[in-house]
């Protein structure tokens, strides 16, 4: 038995090294005064030591039995329930029983669906939109943890599994081939099928390996087509409506050269857009990236040069190309004509708002760039005069660009800039004939963090500390440009940085790379409208399309205009085509 003051650490980590070191039961049993515990010889000092030992090892144990390693205790307690009705049980039964009434009650919309509006939050994860419904709350004076963004209150829900055929985390390329056209494909290509390589570019034209959107498909059957974005036009997500490109990064005829091929052959996505069908037939094309459709020798509206090398204006020829057609055109380049425009609306409008992408929300000039919400009203108003309907894809392309950047609050603000728009385009549209799907392309590395209490910031450090007491992030990243080096061994202090949550701090990360990373979860899908049902379970991406236009009656494969029902909710159809099967498989042997 130790017999001088040798300091013991009791911390839950090492209790192991701590039974090794002490005996449990004799402590105890002197402690209870069982004399038999200690050896005659021991002095007075002695025994007051042990007896001190012991009170600790009893205070070591209970903190054992109170909180495990796993789940620690609170390090400063919980505060008092927000809302003290949260604290009776039949809170959470009432709230419970409502919600069932309402989805007993709800009744899913079977008639056509007329309009189709796809909402893409690009790198919208799970964990984004988690965080952004607490950031949503939050802004609105609640705890945030309860709150519920527009999309969220819609009745049917699932996941869909994002992989490429080559990829086990894809990109945004691939991703929008799988959504928009039913087909899976590999990492980096656009409107064309996996038998192809990336960069293949003969391959890639031959339209045997090409695939057709849901806009194409909208076309043939008369209805209008259009996409909105945050980012460039021509951009992988966007350009997934109309572009068949071997490599999603051939936006010029530059690109192209510098890919050793020429234009003739490979037409750059930005030429596809302006003078290939289907794009030469949207009627709205909202977005960003004037660069890619201008010349080097010509600046835009802002001042800023174009990309291209062949000397052609691309906005011109789109300009020409509806003179030539006589039908009523505009381009516009700035929100004030955005919204001049709404009240007399032309047959074909092309909106490049900035060189590049938009601005991020939060830092735009609000006078001179729209919103989201805004282009998304203005596009359904330009489409909704097809009395045979439309699709629209809107896509909230930001949220991608600041995962990237380690930007979580400017991630978390531009999925709630998306939240608008979907809540504009759920008041302009009915029910009855309109379907609205929102999901994402992939997910990203954002970590969500710690065991905070309920509201606290969600943009702010966690209310736990790490093993060195250093303070770390609710909202964090495995990998990207938000490295910080440690010092002897300890990570450094990120809140006591001089831009702390500024815009563009960066969250703190694990492995130091120039650009955070995609991620491989799967992602949500909320629908609302006609056929909504149609989303509910867990499937592949590349059968988002093919659900939507069974709704909407068009493209290849089955409608629900050919009065077949959905058979996860109908029994009695399943039962009647598992009959059926049987019968022609016993005709047959």
């Amino acid at each position: 038995m130790p017999k001088d003051n040798t300091a013991f650490n009791f911390s839950k980590a090492n209790y192991k090294e701590i039974k090794s070191e002490l005996n449990m039961i004799q402590w105890i049993r002197y402690w209870t005064k069982d004399k038999s515990a200690l050896n005659e010889s021991d002095s007075p000092d002695a025994r007051f030591d042990m007896r001190t030992q012991a009170a600790l090892l009893i205070a070591a144990a209970a903190l054992i039995v109170r909180a495990d390693r796993y789940h620690p205790a609170d390090r400063a307690g919980r505060a008092a329930a927000a809302n003290l009705a949260e604290t009776d049980p039949m809170f959470w039964v009432n709230h419970a029983q409502a919600a069932i009434t309402e989805n007993s009650q709800r009744t899913v919309p079977t008639n056509k669906a007329r309009n189709v509006v796809m909402f893409l939050g690009d790198g919208m994860s799970i964990s984004t939109i988690t965080a952004a419904r607490i950031l949503f709350g939050q802004r609105k004076h609640a705890t945030g943890e309860e709150s519920q963004m527009s999309f969220e209150t819609f009745p049917s829900t699932g996941l869909v599994k994002t992989y490429c055929v080559n990829s086990q985390i894809p990109d945004s390329a691939c991703t929008a081939t799988s959504y928009l056209c039913g087909v899976k494909t590999n990492h980096g290509m656009l409107g064309i099928n996996a038998a192809v390589p990336r960069r293949d570019c003969l391959g890639g034209r031959n339209t045997a390996n090409q695939v057709e959107s849901i806009a194409e498909w909208a076309l043939a059957d008369g209805r209008d087509a259009g996409i909105v974005t945050t980012t460039r036009v021509t951009h992988a997500s966007p350009a997934g409506t109309f572009a068949k490109s071997a490599d999603r990064n051939w936006e010029t005829d530059a690109d192209v050269e510098a890919a050793n091929y020429n234009t003739t052959a490979c037409p750059d996505i930005a030429h596809q857009l302006i003078h290939m069908h289907p794009g030469n037939r949207f009627k709205v094309i909202l977005g960003g990236g004037r660069r890619v459709f201008l010349p080097t020798n010509v600046t835009d509206q802002e001042g800023v040069a174009g990309r291209r090398t062949d000397g052609r204006n691309l906005i011109e020829e789109w300009v020409q190309d509806k003179v030539d057609r006589e039908v009523s055109h505009n381009f516009i380049w700035n929100r004030e004509e955005l919204l001049n425009i709404s009240n007399n609306l032309p047959e074909y409008l092309l909106g490049l708002f900035e060189s590049n992408h938009l601005m991020y929300n939060l830092e735009a000039n609000n006078e001179t760039e729209p919103t989201l919400a805004e282009l998304t009203e203005t596009a359904i108003k330009m489409l909704s005069r097809n009395e045979k309907g439309f699709f629209l894809f809107v896509e909230g392309g930001r949220i991608d660009h600041a995962h990237h950047d380690n930007y979580a609050h400017l991630a978390l603000d531009e999925t709630l800039e998306m939240e608008k728009a979907v809540s504009v385009a759920i008041k302009m549209l009915s029910e009855e004939d309109s379907l609205v799907v929102v999901t994402a392309d992939h997910a990203h590395v954002m970590a969500f963090n710690g065991y905070s209490p309920r509201g606290h910031d969600i943009l702010g450090p966690s209310n736990d500390v790490d093993e060195d007491d250093v303070p770390y992030m609710t909202l964090s990243y495995t990998n990207g440009p938000g490295f910080r080096p440690h010092v002897n061994r300890t990570r450094p202090d990120v809140t006591a940085e001089p831009t702390f949550n500024t815009l563009r701090w960066r969250s703190h990360v694990d492995v130091p790379l120039d650009s955070e990373t995609h991620g491989g979860d799967d992602v949500a899908v909320f629908a609302w409208g006609s056929h909504h049902s149609l989303f509910v379970g867990a499937y592949e991406q590349s059968h988002i399309p093919h659900r939507m236009a069974y709704a909407a009656c068009i493209g290849p494969g089955q409608h629900a205009c050919n009065g077949a029902a959905h058979i996860g909710h109908s029994p009695l159809v399943l039962a009647l085509l598992t009959a059926v099967v049987a019968t022609w498989s016993v005709r047959q042997t």
